[in-house]
Order: C-alpha cells, then sequence, then structure tokens
C-alpha cells in the first residue's frame, strides 16, 4: 500500500507568502483569449476525455526549480503585490503555488467574469527567490527561465480572523488535496476529491486536480465560488465548490464523475488525515506529550438516525472498517480534545486543529463508511482515511453525480445526545490477562440520574460489571469495564447511555485487537 506522506499532503500550504495587511494588489485579470465557462461545458469536457488515454501533465524541472531541497523551496515566495484581488474594500485574495520539490504536477489556472474564462500564463515573475539561496539581483529570476513551467496549486485568502489581515482559508495542492481552517484554527487534516482504492490490496490510485476556474469575487464578497477538472487513469470528473468561511468554514460541493474503468472501491468525499497514539493506547510511547493526533475520532449518523462514535487508533496492522449504511446523513473526522494541557505541544499545538464532516445532499443510496487505519511510527504521515464507499462499482460510459457540504469547524452538532470526549485503556491491577477501558462523556443537557449503560462485544467478554459514575468539571459522566480477550483474535465492543426516555448518549464503537509480540 502506497502511504499518504506528510511530504504530499502536509507540505502543501506551507510553501508561499505568510499572511500579511491587506494592501492594493497588482495581479489583474489577465488579457488572454476568454472562453465561455460553466460547470456544465466543463462536465462536457470530462466526459469527452474519459474516452481518451489519461496523460499525466508532469513538468520536467528546470532552472530555478529544479532539483530543489526543503530549504530552497520554502525561499521561494509569491510576490504580495501580485496577490489577485485582494484591494481594499475587498474581502478575498488569491496567489499560485510554484513547482519543485516534490511538486512537479502542472495545473491550469483561469479567472471568471460574466461566464468567460481566463488564463493566467505561468511566470516566474509571481515569485520572489530568496538572495540567500538563489544568485538573483533583487529576487527576481531572468527572463526565460521555466516558460513552458506552470503552476502547482492555489492558495484564498480572507480576513478570517481579523479584519485588514489575509489569511489563509483555502489552499489546494498536491493529487487531489485540499484544507481549509476555521476561525482559531490551524491546517490539520486533508480533504480530498476523490480516494481510488484506499486500503485494498492494489497501489492506491491518486486522482489530480489538474483545472481551476476561480470566479471573480465581488467587493465584499462572503463566498468564493470554484471549478475544478479531475483526471486520473480511471476517472474524469468535474468539480463546483462555493467556499464560506467562518467560525464554520463550509464548502458546498457538487462533482459529476465519468469513469474510464470499472471502479470497485471508490472514495466519494475522502477525508485524510493523523493518529499517533492518544489516552487509548501508549504501549511503546516515549514522548513527554499525553496525546499528538489532528484528529481523534469518526463521527457518523446513519440513514437510521443512529449517531455513531469511533475512537481512532495507530494499529500495529491496517485495518479497514466497514459501516454499512442507506442515504448517509454525515461522516466526518473530529478533533473533540480541545483544551491545551491534553497535548502540551506549544508548537503543533493540536488542539487547534479543526474537525471537518460531510454532509450528503440527496440520496446515495447504499454503501458504506469506510475508515481505514495504517500503522505509523511519527507524526509525520496521514495514516487515516474515512469516505462514503457506494456498493456498486461506478461503471464507463456512465455519468455520476455527487453533492454535498463539507464542513470545516472547532467543534461539531451536540443534537442534544452525550457525546463521548475520551476513551481511555490499559492494563488491569487484578488480573494480568484484562484490559480496562474507561469511556468519558459529555451529558450536555441530559441529567446523569437515571442513565445506565449498555455494553456488548462481539468476543472476549465483559469481567464483573459495567460501572457509571458522575466526574467534575460540569455535566460529565464514566463508564468503566474490565474485559477478558481469552483466545479471541479482535472485538468489536457497542456501548450507549440509556435513559428514562431512551437513548440518551451517541453510540461508542471500537475494535480491540492484542498487542503484538514483542
Amino acid at each position: 500500500m502506497q502511504r499518504r506522506t506528510l511530504l504530499k499532503t502536509a507540505l502543501a500550504g506551507l510553501f508561499g507568502a505568510a499572511a500579511g495587511p491587506i494592501s492594493r494588489a497588482m495581479a489583474q485579470t489577465p488579457e488572454t483569449p476568454a472562453t465561455p465557462f460553466s460547470f456544465e461545458t466543463l462536465a462536457a469536457e470530462a466526459e469527452a476525455a474519459s474516452r481518451q488515454p489519461f496523460v499525466r501533465p508532469v513538468m520536467t524541472l528546470s532552472e530555478p526549480f529544479a532539483d530543489l531541497t526543503y530549504d530552497e523551496m520554502r525561499a521561494i515566495r509569491y510576490r504580495p503585490e501580485k496577490l489577485f484581488w485582494g484591494g481594499e474594500g475587498e474581502t478575498w485574495a488569491m496567489d499560485m503555488m510554484p513547482p519543485g520539490f516534490y511538486f512537479n504536477e502542472k495545473i491550469e489556472v483561469h479567472v471568471v467574469r460574466d461566464g468567460e474564462a481566463r488564463e493566467i500564463p505561468f511566470s516566474t515573475d509571481y515569485f520572489h527567490f530568496h538572495p540567500d539561496y538563489f544568485p538573483y539581483p533583487e529576487g527576481k529570476a531572468p527572463e526565460g527561465l521555466a516558460e513552458d513551467h506552470g503552476f502547482t496549486g492555489v492558495r484564498f485568502r480572507h480576513p478570517i480572523n481579523q479584519e485588514g489581515v489575509w489569511d489563509e482559508v483555502a489552499v489546494f495542492q498536491g493529487a487531489s488535496y485540499f484544507r481549509a481552517v476555521a476561525r482559531g484554527t490551524l491546517y490539520g487534516l486533508s480533504a480530498r476529491g476523490l480516494a481510488i482504492g484506499t486500503g485494498g490490496p492494489e497501489p492506491e490510485e491518486f486522482p489530480l486536480f489538474t483545472g481551476f476556474w476561480i470566479e471573480e469575487p465581488e467587493p465584499g464578497a462572503e463566498a468564493l465560488h470554484l471549478w475544478i477538472r479531475l483526471d486520473s487513469p480511471s476517472v474524469t470528473g468535474a468539480y463546483e465548490m462555493t467556499i464560506t468561511p467562518g467560525a464554520e468554514t463550509v464548502m458546498a460541493i457538487r462533482c459529476a464523475l465519468f469513469p474510464r474503468t470499472t471502479i470497485d472501491n471508490v472514495g466519494i468525499a475522502p477525508l485524510t488525515s493523523m493518529y499517533f497514539f492518544g489516552p487509548e493506547n501508549r504501549i511503546g510511547i516515549d514522548d513527554f506529550r499525553d496525546a499528538v493526533h489532528d484528529s481523534d475520532g469518526l463521527w457518523m449518523t446513519n440513514g437510521g438516525g443512529e449517531t455513531l462514535w469511533r475512537p481512532l487508533t495507530n494499529p500495529a496492522t491496517v485495518q479497514y472498517s466497514a459501516f454499512q449504511d442507506e442515504n448517509p446523513r454525515r461522516f466526518g473526522l473530529l478533533q473533540r480534545m480541545r483544551e491545551f494541557h491534553h497535548y502540551q505541544d506549544t508548537e503543533a499545538h493540536y488542539e487547534r486543529r479543526p474537525s471537518a464532516w460531510v454532509e450528503p445532499e440527496g440520496d446515495w443510496g447504499p454503501g458504506s463508511v469506510d475508515l481505514v487505519e495504517i500503522p505509523t511510527v511519527d507524526e509525520f504521515s496521514d495514516n487515516i482515511v474515512a469516505y462514503w464507499r457506494p456498493a456498486e462499482p461506478l461503471e464507463p460510459g456512465q455519468r455520476y453525480d455527487f453533492a454535498y457540504r463539507l464542513t470545516w469547524a472547532q467543534a461539531d452538532e451536540f443534537d442534544g445526545l452525550a457525546r463521548v470526549i475520551a476513551t481511555r485503556a490499559g492494563g488491569s491491577i487484578l488480573n494480568d490477562e484484562e484490559r480496562v477501558f474507561v469511556i468519558d462523556f459529555d451529558l450536555g443537557v441530559v441529567p446523569f440520574e437515571g442513565l445506565e449503560p449498555r455494553l456488548s462485544v462481539s468476543a472476549g467478554k465483559i469481567a464483573g460489571s459495567v460501572g457509571i459514575s458522575p466526574l467534575p468539571g460540569g455535566n460529565r459522566a464514566r463508564v468503566g469495564f474490565h474485559f477478558l480477550p481469552g483466545e479471541a483474535e479482535n472485538a468489536e465492543f457497542r456501548l450507549e447511555l440509556v435513559g428514562p426516555n431512551g437513548r440518551a448518549s451517541e453510540i461508542w464503537l471500537y475494535r480491540w485487537l492484542p498487542e503484538p509480540a514483542a
């Protein structure tokens, strides 16, 4: 299986100009030839391309972008005066990202105005090359260099945290990866346009976003509208997104997919994150921090209305879970541990990483929310993937449309049910063969009196009773139990709190696996 690494995803967005004060931008919509444009024209182009072989848009990099080190790539910065839009009275700015380092796949960038699109030609003039790393006077590359190159990503800025400051709100770079932030958060987990073959026996396929069409925003616009072309050996596609930033940054997304081949293992609206360790298992961890992760759980509300919480793990072997469903209401990867003391990390600030969840629009039919957990030995690998997998394969010659809302935020919705806020496990002091589990709930508006835990396990057995007790620090409760695995090779747990009026909590799901032999 191919690994999703920091260098391909989490680095996206690091190479570019830092946030700064709003100033009059000099880059204007180019006067290149205009062509009529709409979502359906893009979809028609994608459908036509699906009948042709895939051609990867790879650049052969030359000076000044060839053989760059990490530090050299960091030394190439987008010139603030070249921001698109971004002047007084405007609420959006855009810059593009250069080739180099691990990014050598060319994208097209277009500006759309009044239903017509104009491409932005690539030029080194958009970038400043730091003189400590490049022998260019005033940081400007000589004319004639890299004329056949192209941009590798786009970044969108909006004064989301402080009026008058261009904060990054979304960045698209590398395959079909993109990331966004909500107010007060930092970049963390990623989304993708599409996943193919994730968790399967064959190498994973990473479709590419190969072209962007961005509607020129009106002064004062709250939302940004854009369209994206997707291409890969197995599928082509057209995407439409509307980005509305704020305390919750919401992306309204729709796509039309046109398979080139039969695609059995396809992931719709995939989310990719990192989980290194947390309080549920610290065996083999030698680290001063209490937890290290961008997300700590998979959150789902299925078509039957059940809300489910599956804590993430860093397993010893690749783990694949499929939660069968029909017409899911939502699924996402959340970061619920929101206090600094959970992580004790003054640099990474994992407590400020956003959660992200998908809310399908319309009926998506039968399928499953799939979760893939990949072993990792550090915090620099994206080892968690979650997505919707339709029950039936996507077939060539057909068009498949999906629409959904993707929300990035600090907190998930409460729903009136008690929520799981921590899962902890460890060895028993009474019996070396037992494991002790404690699951903490934030009860919200649910009264503690009358609550009863209902627990089931697929293998092994629960030793003794299942207890529930109140916790200090608000309306919180802890459920604890001892688990005796016996000869079980794995076990699936299901726990919920029930009150006088029925189910009072979301449903905690957990997969136990034995620790590998030393």
